[in-house]
Formats: C-alpha cells, structure tokens, sequence
C-alpha cells in the first residue's frame, strides 16, 4: 500500500510521526522534486527539470578566516575541487573551484571558480595548469584538493604534488573517481539545494560561464557547455575540510591587578 504522506486535503497522512512542521523540515531539506517522488509518490519528469539562476543568493563579502565568515553567516567546512582537462582552446573546459559550508544552516557558497585554458602551442599544458591551481590554493589559503581522476586526470595528482614539492608548498591531493553519469552528478548534487534556497553565489561567478550554463543544461544530456556544473558538483559532494575560526588560536590574556603588596 502507497500512501502519500499529505492527503488531498492537505492533511498530514501520518500526523503523529509527521506533523506539518517535520514534513515542511523534510521538503526544505530535500527540494520538490525529491520530495514529490519519495514523499507524494508523484514522479517529476527529467524533461521538465531545470537550473534556474534566478534561484541564487547572491553575495559580495570575502571570506573572514579570523571569524570564519562570509558576512552574517558562519562557515564550518569548505572544499576546493578539480575537473580537469587538458585546457587546450578546442577541449572541454578544466575549472577549479571554491566552496563554503555552513553546515548548520544547509547553505553552500560558491566562493571563487577558475576557468583555465592554457596555449595550444604548450608542450606541458598540465603542469602548466598546475601553477595555476597552487595559485588559487595559496589565494584562498587551501592546502587539500580533490582532483577527478577519470581520463586525463590521472595522472594529475602526482604532477600536482611534485610542481608543489619544488616551490616548499604542502598540500594534501584528494583523488576522486566518478563512476555516475555526469547529468545525474549535476542534477543530484545541485538541483536540491537551488530548489530550497540554500546555494549562495559570489558576485564574481557572474563573470564565469556558469549562469548561462545553467540556463542551457538539461539533465537528458543536451547541453554543449557544463563543464562549470560538473566542478561545482563534484565540491558539493566532496568531504569537505573543517574549518575553525583563527581567533579561536590567538587572544589575549587580561592579568589579574586588583592585588595589595
């Protein structure tokens, strides 16, 4: 027996277990569509599914490391994530990006986000990427990285930590496989928390291409360009670093002086 969990009255189904306030909690936390196929038991339609920017929050603050903020919002966790290609002008796009959390909250914030595209003429466009990526890592103080290792990516862990080993940098290369198809990673990972209101974009992504990838993406495959949607993905996916406030290691110390000698 299917019985969906609000009745066609509007009444919750099971009101002792689910009462409207857990069932509101439910859909905030999973998205419509979630929610009307496991919840409704009505099935949404792949073709009707779609990325709408308009659904973005967006923000102009950097990011506190003392505080560990991003303007009212406290961070908890944060990821940096590699889909990589070999950044040659007629090849997919190789993108690295940025991401908070604030795990409490269910609020991810898309912080930075770098297109490369490297000289057709480079004899060692990966390594030249490589430069690239340690210097977006040392811009927002990130020493671990996930890096897709599918195809051309393989081999990037290793050229990523030796380009590291010759400039003294310490950093921590997570390798991440992909064994989903790429329109369900993007759908999965990114459509639930557009829907609910929880991703938050950094103005300066409006200079990317990812605005209009999401207005030309489908998840039934038809999209030229996604290569932005795919690395933003993968970071929202990836385990993230835990990541503590700096005042929380530096402060000072009053001294008690209300004594007599």
């Amino acid at each position: 027996m299917k019985i969906p969990i609000i009745d066609n009255a509007g009444n919750p189904a099971w009101p002792e277990l689910f009462p409207m306030e857990k069932i509101q909690e439910i859909e905030n936390s999973v998205g419509p569509r979630h929610f009307s196929a496991q919840m409704m038991l009505e099935y949404v339609s792949e073709d009707r599914i779609h990325l709408d920017p308009g659904a973005l929050h967006f923000y102009d603050d950097d990011f506190d490391d003392k505080l560990c903020r991003i303007g009212e919002h406290n961070i908890t966790s944060g990821s940096m994530y590699w889909d990589p290609s070999s950044g040659h002008m007629s090849a997919d796009g190789s993108v690295c990006v940025l991401i908070y959390r604030d795990d409490k909250n269910k609020r991810m914030f898309l912080h930075d986000m770098m297109h490369m595209k490297v000289d057709d003429e480079d004899n060692h466009p990966l390594s030249t990427q490589c430069e690239y990526v340690l210097n977006f890592m040392h811009k927002h103080k990130f020493n671990r990285i996930g890096i897709e290792i599918n195809g051309i990516g393989n081999a990037l862990p290793e050229i990523l930590r030796k380009t590291a080993e010759t400039q003294n940098i310490k950093i921590n290369v997570i390798q991440i496989s992909n064994h989903i198809k790429k329109e369900t990673r993007i759908l999965n990972a990114i459509e639930p928390i557009l829907n609910t209101g929880h991703l938050f974009v950094h103005e300066r992504i409006k200079q990317t291409m990812l605005l209009s990838e999401m207005l030309s993406w489908t998840p039934m495959g038809s999209s030229e360009h996604d290569d932005g949607l795919d690395a933003l993905a993968g970071a929202l996916v990836m385990n993230p670093n835990i990541i503590k406030p700096l005042s929380n290691r530096v402060g000072f110390i009053k001294a008690n002086t209300d004594f007599q000698i």
